[in-house]
């Protein structure tokens, strides 16, 4: 063969690629069998967040998406039940992200495509999880309504970046204020060393309950920070729900709130707004304008009571206090860490989807009150027939049965296929759940709405 004819050959066979002949095709995603009959694929979005999601072999059309799915999800008990159900489950992980709710919003609309890429469109996809999740999940129907047609938020603190973390400030502030002044304990600028941080909170926490007078400054604190007056023990039990006439019970649950169980309120405080101030660059909260008196005065009148009689009994002067706080040098918000903090999400009442919120009436990280002020946004904004919530009776944050999470999955799934609101009365979704603690339940008004 000549040269000629060789260079002709080379020429002809570069004419075909380029018009389209067929080439050797990319390796195909990675899809594995997993969870009996059902198959997973995973990877890494381009932040280098990881994603995971398995589809059963009979799929129901439906894929929940979850924040931290990806960091243990696939061996859960709830994975296995909704599954086994017919649904697809996946979603990423918050190491990469963290408190930049922005980019952890942004990265569910992302792992979603990647499902569809591999697995084929979702008839319905759901926003869904747990604590941040749940925060995390709200902001994706907010910010993603064309891809995602519902979300289910569980324990999520509804108030918002900006309102949630305001409302944490007035009981550390008031804690700080009223029992330990002049003392090291960190408001804002939480230091590097936060289990220090912790550690020194929950033993003053400790040394002030031992007396009448601290416990009654702990209850006013955790009052007008809106915490609710029953907590887990400090091993993680149970505890009973307090008698709403005894206040001694229902102290014992605020400062179990604070300084009880495996997550306790003064902990959460610190770190995570530790890492807050370092997302954000400096503080997003302020208390400045705030009048702690007009905010005891709006609290559940149970524990209102509680914190008079807490107040008598321990020979203190509740107006002395209230005037030390109204008189005590306020914190200021650095303006750029509130914007940054404001573009991770603020709760508006714009919402387009179908949203049905789970919360603990004893959830002391997500409080009720952050619940109320999510529904009352939208209902202002003429969306309120698209949002349901309901309440489960138990303490401690996101303690949820499996029953209990799969009931309101299952309803939002009848709304979707329906277009129509099933029933989600605490009976109809104790009797989905099986071993259901759904209660009536009216949230008191938050004290620190943000909507931008």
């Amino acid at each position: 063969m000549s040269a000629t004819r060789d260079l002709g050959t080379v020429l002809a066979a570069a004419l075909l690629l380029v018009a389209g002949a067929p080439a050797v095709s990319a390796a195909p995603p990675d899809v594995v069998p997993c969870l009996g009959t059902a198959t997973c694929t995973s990877g890494q979005l381009p932040d280098g967040t990881p994603y995971q999601f398995a589809k059963p072999q009979r799929w129901n059309g439906v894929v929940l998406v979850d924040l931290d799915f990806a960091a243990g999800g696939l061996t859960t008990a709830l994975t296995g039940d909704l599954v086994g159900r017919g649904y697809a489950v996946g979603g990423t992980s918050r190491a990469v992200t963290g408190w930049r709710i922005a980019q952890a919003i942004d990265n569910q609309a992302a792992a979603l495509e990647e499902f569809e890429a591999v697995f084929g469109p979702a008839r319905w996809a759901i926003a869904g999880s747990r604590s941040m999740g749940g925060f995390v999940a709200a902001g994706a129907a907010q910010v993603h309504p064309g891809r995602f047609a519902g979300a289910v938020p569980m324990c999520g603190g509804l108030g918002g970046s900006v309102g949630q973390w305001n409302q944490k400030l007035d009981t550390v502030f008031t804690l700080k204020t009223l029992l330990f002044p002049g003392t090291a304990l960190p408001v804002t600028g939480i230091p590097a060393d936060v289990p220090g941080a912790q550690q020194q909170w929950i033993s003053a926490l400790a040394g002030a309950q031992s007396t009448a007078q601290g416990r009654a400054r702990i209850a006013l604190a955790a009052t007008v920070g809106q915490l609710p007056a029953w907590g887990l023990a400090t091993d993680g039990g149970t505890t009973p729900v307090p008698d709403p006439w005894d206040a001694a019970a229902l102290e014992n649950g605020m400062y179990l709130a604070l300084a009880g169980g495996p997550l306790p309120y003064i902990g959460q405080a610190m770190s995570s707004r530790r890492a807050i101030e370092q997302a954000t660059g400096g503080n997003p909260s302020w208390n400045t304008g705030v009048e702690y008196g007009r905010q005891l005065l709006s609290a559940e009148p149970a524990q209102q009571l509680a914190v008079l009689r807490l107040y008598a009994e321990a020979g203190l002067d509740l107006g002395a206090d209230l005037r030390r706080l109204a008189a005590a040098p306020r914190v200021a918000a650095d303006p750029a860490a509130v914007a940054a903090f404001s573009r991770g999400i603020v709760f508006t009442g714009d919402v387009r989807v179908p949203v049905l919120t789970v919360n603990g009436t004893g959830d002391q990280i997500s409080t009720v009150a952050q619940q109320q002020s999510y529904e009352d946004l939208a209902r202002r904004a003429g969306n309120a027939e698209l949002v349901r919530q309901t309440y489960v009776r138990t303490s401690g944050h996101c303690t949820f049965t499996v029953g209990e999470q799969v009931a309101a999955i299952d309803q939002m799934w009848q709304r979707l296929r329906t277009g129509r609101w099933p029933d989600v009365s605490p009976r109809a979704m104790n009797r989905l759940a099986g071993d259901g603690r759904y209660v009536d339940f009216a949230p008191p008004r938050f004290n620190r709405r943000y909507a931008g």
